[in-house]
């Protein structure tokens, strides 16, 4: 005997299967198989039946949108299917394996985005309020296109190129002496100033002259009597 026989011969056999157990596993897999055929059955008579109330909704010129009630998500992608084939729009809303639904729209009349939004949210959508809002919205957006818009007009030329003749390289703020405030003066320069004096001097200068005036003028007075005297 080999090596590969001697050591297969040394295993152990598995355990037979006793024939209630046969019976146990094949009646269990018949049971799966009914189960299978059931549930198939079950799902194809649901297909028949949306697909007859899809038809019914697509023949109904008044029915712009189709809701149905809430349903697992087997059967919610069945009715996605023949919604597509049929060339509806459709959307699910509402909360996994509570309330979802599915809700299925005529192409001419295919919801938008703020539509599905307002479900999304368990909203109830309001058509009027909604046309009133987009005509707000066109208003507004109208507004903003025929605002006119204020745009900066540069010179073709410079005027001081244009006018060199007249005020020379250096004009207006260019040319402007700056001053020094003088407590005395203002805000003149005493440099631009004729009279240069201090108060003083020219107070003193009036006197003078003053003087000088009365002097002069009593020397008139003199010299006229002396002359009417002779």
């Amino acid at each position: 005997m080999d090596l590969l026989g001697s050591i297969l011969g040394t295993m152990q056999k598995p355990p037979s299967i006793s024939i209630e157990e046969k019976k146990k596993r094949k009646a269990q897999q018949e049971q799966i198989e009914k189960q299978q055929k059931v549930e198939k059955k079950k799902l194809h008579e649901f297909r028949e039946k949306i697909q007859s109330k899809i038809n019914e909704f697509i023949k109904d010129g008044r029915q712009e949108k189709l809701q149905l009630d809430p349903m697992d998500k087997t059967y919610r992608a069945i009715v996605h299917e023949v919604a597509d084939i049929a060339g509806l729009a459709s959307f699910s809303f509402g909360l996994e394996e509570k309330d979802r639904y599915v809700m299925m729209w005529k192409k001419e009349f295919a919801p938008s985005d703020e539509e599905l939004l307002a479900y999304r949210r368990e909203e109830e959508w309001d058509p009027e309020k909604a046309r009133h809002t987009d005509q707000l919205r066109a208003i507004e957006r109208l507004a903003a296109e025929s605002k006119p818009t204020v745009s900066k007009v540069e010179p073709s030329t410079n005027y001081r190129d244009k006018y060199k003749h007249l005020i020379g390289d250096t004009a207006a703020k260019d040319a402007a002496q700056s001053t020094i405030t003088n407590r005395s003066y203002g805000f003149v320069s005493s440099e631009n100033k004729r009279d240069r004096r201090t108060v003083e001097q020219v107070l003193a200068d009036s006197r003078a002259k003053k003087k000088l005036k009365t002097e002069q003028s009593s020397d008139d007075i003199s010299n006229l009597v002396q002359d009417s005297n002779s």
